[in-house]
């Protein structure tokens, strides 16, 4: 055995305590980042939502890790020029191409403070404050939408696994095994964000078979055709078991008819799952109460703060009425984690999802709502949806086709040339657009017509950005 030299662990302890900065050292960084960082929010609005190109960004492929330190200046530098200008700016109120995080201050402060005190938010035993924080995020969320007290549910990083969590409960709750899966159906629109498909492929339901329902001029699944399929499909000896709707579809912002869905769901007993992640906080607004009716009989959601709440990319929920079988299909405890059981006073955070190592995500949430109250998070969301109904008038005033009217804050157009193929106009507008670099918009195809994309929900945009597009597409269209 290698005798252990006291010396040695001496020199790597002085080596090792450059991780800890002294104060002064911290205060010099922290300083000029700060410099930047405000400075980057006091000229948001003059900051372009576009830069095309991305070669800036070249420059960190010429700056490897190393074994020496770097310096705080030329770091910011490099972050400025080859990070914050180049291409998508999702920070600038000029951002309405897709449904934009947000970055509102207080939840940076947020992050800061979590990651500067690192507590542990997967076990109640060893962080019962931050648990406590997170569950009671879950709760007021489930109680917006109608959710029974006991509900449960997980913050997330995003839709995307919060989605996959609640099909994976779906499936284990349905007991869909390996010997039913080829006969098992799942009911969706084709409208559906398609991280709903990468949940079926990743929860080993591929093989299932899935159903794209047919829709209504509105791009909303129609009811009558879910129930006639179910009972086609019962008969043919098939296993129905998830019907999956959205409250605000990525293309059209469309919502489909979750009250009647529910109620199908619920008479042919299978799993009711909603993607509210982009729409779902529409339910702090009068009118998203009502368009967003139907929500409360489902069995699960997913909803996104990171969208509806404005705060920073890295924040979604899934919430599920059934505490054990979100439970029965997250939960294992190892042996060195026996201590820990018996102060289980809340749920944990880990016995719901797929993380253990869970980072303290929802301090970013509760500082801003605690900070600012709710009236704020109501009147912005209230404000993009009437943005999004006066750009919807307005542009149909300068000619443009649209798409239909818009149900939360997207709406698509398009301008008919009268010489050309209309799609290839439109791209080309898109683009010219985009080059301007004020204000960034994005397309999508609906029935093979190339339709422009108007989504509205950065905090910082407002009416004047509003005009601003307004008045593009009408110079962009001019003669033509």
């Amino acid at each position: 055995m290698e005798k252990v030299d006291i010396n040695n662990i001496k020199a790597l302890e002085k080596e090792a305590r450059l991780l800890e900065p002294t104060p002064a050292k911290r205060e010099e960084v922290r300083d000029k980042i700060v410099k930047y960082t405000e400075g980057f929010i006091n000229d948001i609005e003059t900051i372009p939502a576009y830069v095309d190109g991305r070669k800036s960004s070249e420059v960190f492929l010429h700056s490897p890790i190393t074994e020496e330190p770097g310096n705080i200046d030329e770091l910011v530098k490099m972050l400025g020029e080859g990070m914050d200008n180049t291409a998508l700016n999702p920070a600038s109120g000029g951002h309405l191409g897709y449904i934009p995080g947000g970055g509102i201050y207080y939840a940076a402060l947020g992050d800061y403070w979590a990651d500067i005190t690192n507590r542990y938010a997967g076990i109640f035993f060893a962080g019962p404050g931050a648990v406590r924080i997170e569950n009671m995020l879950i709760g007021w969320t489930a109680e917006l939408a109608g959710y029974p007290e006991n509900s449960v549910g997980n913050l997330t990083s995003g839709g995307s696994i919060a989605n996959l969590s609640a099909i994976v409960t779906a499936r284990d709750y349905k007991k869909i095994t390996s010997e039913k899966v080829k006969k098992a159906v799942i009911y969706l629109s084709g409208e559906v964000h398609h991280c709903i498909f990468k949940a079926i492929r990743i929860a080993g339901l591929n093989e299932c078979i899935v159903r794209h329902l047919p829709l209504d001029e509105c791009y909303r699944i129609k009811p009558a055709e879910l129930e006639k399929l179910i009972n086609e499909d019962k008969q043919a000896g098939l296993i129905p078991f998830l019907v999956v709707a959205s409250a605000g579809t990525t293309d059209t912002g469309s919502v489909d008819p979750l009250q009647t869905i529910g109620e199908i769901a619920k008479k042919h007993n299978l799993w009711y799952h909603v993607d509210a992640a982009y729409g779902g906080y529409f339910l702090l607004t009068g009118y998203g109460k009502k368009i967003l009716k139907g929500i409360e009989a489902s069995d699960s959601f997913a909803i996104d703060p990171h969208k509806g709440l404005f705060l920073p990319y890295g924040l979604g929920m899934v919430v599920v009425k059934n505490k054990e079988a979100l439970y029965q299909s997250h939960y294992y405890r190892a042996n060195y984690m026996q201590d820990t059981i018996d102060a289980d006073e809340e749920v944990n955070p880990a016995d719901l999802s797929p993380e253990l190592t869970k980072h303290f995500r929802g301090l970013r949430l509760w500082l801003p709502l605690k900070l600012l109250g709710l009236k704020p998070f109501r009147a912005c969301l209230e404000e993009k949806l009437q943005l999004t109904r006066y750009f919807y008038e307005e542009v149909k005033k300068l000619g443009f086709e649209v798409g239909p009217y818009p149900e939360l804050s997207v709406a698509t157009y398009r301008y008919i040339p009268k010489n050309g193929d209309a799609n290839a106009f439109n791209k080309k507008l898109m683009e010219e657009i985009q080059k301007d670099g004020r204000v960034f918009i994005s397309s999508t195809m609906l029935e093979g017509r190339f339709m422009l994309r108007l989504a509205v929900l950065s905090f910082r945009t407002h009416l004047s950005t509003i005009n601003t597009l307004l008045e593009l597409l009408k110079t962009k269209t001019a003669g033509h």
